[in-house]
């Protein structure tokens, strides 16, 4: 999961910093950090967000996967393969 990708999936929910870190059971400040690009998260942390997110509908895709449903999709420019 990138920045990027939390935010989208986080705005497509409409829902805030501090509800997300509810729902998953980490520091509002953790997301925070991420999402900014401040900070890197553990990998326990990224997956506690990720199930959070994926309960509450949001799909992560990698390159090349289709979504089950409406959604979003960053193109990679040149020179970024899309990951931090």
């Amino acid at each position: 999961m990138t920045p990027a990708q939390l935010r989208m999936a986080r705005n497509a929910l409409r829902l805030g910093v501090r509800e997300l870190a509810e729902k998953a059971g980490i520091s509002f400040t953790t997301i925070n950090r991420f999402e900014t690009e401040k900070g890197g998260l553990q990998h326990s942390s990224a997956e506690a967000i990720r199930k959070a997110l994926e309960a509450l509908g949001v799909q992560f895709l990698e390159s090349g996967q289709v979504a089950s449903g409406p959604g979003v999709a960053l193109t990679v420019r040149a020179g970024d393969d899309g990951m931090d």
